[in-house]
């Protein structure tokens, strides 16, 4: 550990309940909602994120000699690798054909969101460096008898302190829009090129023929019958693609009520009637798109909700960025392009450890040329370009 940290008290919690929110809430942060208190809590609260689910929470604290937390981890024992977006079937397949058991494994994450930010929750003006916490939480290998420790979709200083810790890194892609000072939507499209910028009117025209009504709901705005009808949307989409329904119907409404404003439900209504939906956080500076289901057939009514709502919000709040989640080269032509995701990963066994080091090796300048060669098809004006 860093110099000093020898002073540092590592305490692992089974429950958010058993933290104060104050203290996690000041090592947090209040720009990156979904590693507030509010939204663990009720991720937990709602039965989604439990020992039942395969998530078995194992919050890292860390205190100082005068007994006060200097820094915080959202973490959870794992029995499984669903609901992670960064996927290690492969290496779990690996170890456990060489007689080594993957599972469980601790995992430093968001539970079901795929969303960068900060992992290594360290109070600002504490002097804990994030090494600190990042050498901690390797210890918990020993500490509590599994295989490895997974931070993942962590912000890219949190990723360059774990390498510096000895972690191996990981390199994945996004697609985010970012507000480059626009005005209005028409500004934004004023920066692509004319096919795109035809392509998106076609289909923002098409979205709007259809005679829905679109709301942009926030916090008490949004009502139980909205919630009622959200989670069967969601339920319905997680059916069609053969999914699991992560989240209960508990969480929505819990997370309208703990998070407030923060959160914003784009809503498409029929005759008054709901008929698609798309689950948004808004944090201090982006707005973070989550969740999505429709109950009909509606033209381009998915890029409508989820990509042009969201690129309004985003230019009539003042945000910077809206970050759009997991997949999808489709919304390159939209406006998203593609930037990376970093993961970092603490392998106790040598020859696991050796074995990942190597594809990773590998992995990170190939995804770096991906994420290169997907930028290259932006829809942006290039010079000379009408």
């Amino acid at each position: 550990m860093p110099d000093g940290s020898e002073r540092l008290t590592l305490t692992l919690h089974k429950a958010l309940g058993q933290i104060p929110q104050a203290d996690w809430d000041a090592c947090a942060g209040p720009d990156n909602p979904f590693v507030s208190y509010a939204f663990l809590s009720a991720v937990e609260d709602s039965g989604s994120a439990t020992p039942r689910t395969g998530w078995m929470p194992q919050h890292a604290l860390l205190r100082d000699e005068a007994g006060a937390v200097v820094a915080v981890a959202p973490m959870y024992a794992k029995s499984h690798s669903y609901g992670e977006y960064v996927f290690d079937h492969g290496w779990a397949r690996a170890y456990e054909q060489a007689g080594g058991n993957y599972y469980p494994k601790l995992q430093v994450a968001v539970p079901f969101s795929p969303v960068p930010g900060p992992r290594l929750l360290v109070r600002p003006n504490s002097g804990v460096p994030p090494g600190a916490l990042a050498d901690a939480l390797a210890q918990t290998v020993k500490q509590v008898d599994v295989s490895s420790v997974h931070v993942t979709f962590c912000s890219q200083p949190d990723w360059e302190a774990l390498g510096e810790a000895g972690w191996l890194q990981r390199i994945g892609v996004q697609y985010h829009f970012a507000n480059d000072g626009y005005a209005t939507f028409d500004d934004f499209l004023g920066a692509l090129s004319s096919r795109k910028r035809k392509s998106i009117r076609r289909e923002r025209r098409d979205a709007n023929a259809c005679g829905l009504e679109y709301l942009a709901l926030r916090g008490p705005e949004i009502t139980k019958k909205d919630w009622k009808a959200f989670y069967e949307f969601y339920t319905s989409t997680v059916d069609r693609k053969w999914g699991s329904a992560y989240l209960t119907e508990k969480f929505f409404p819990l997370l309208g009520e703990r998070l407030g404003d923060r959160v914003v439900l784009m809503l498409a209504r029929k005759d008054g009637v709901p008929v698609a939906g798309a689950l948004n956080l808004a944090g201090s500076d982006a707005l973070y798109g989550r969740n999505w289901g429709c109950s009909g057939d509606f033209p381009f009514l998915h890029f409508e909700l989820c990509y042009y709502r969201a690129i309004d919000f985003a230019i009539a709040h003042g945000l910077s960025r809206v970050e759009a989640g997991a997949q999808g080269e489709h919304k390159i032509q939209r406006g998203y392009l593609p930037v990376p995701t970093f993961s970092a990963h603490w392998i106790a066994h040598t020859g696991l450890r050796r074995a990942v080091s190597e594809f990773l090796d590998r992995e990170r300048p190939a995804m770096l040329n991906e994420i290169e060669a997907l930028g290259a098809a932006s829809p942006f004006r290039k010079d000379g370009e009408e």
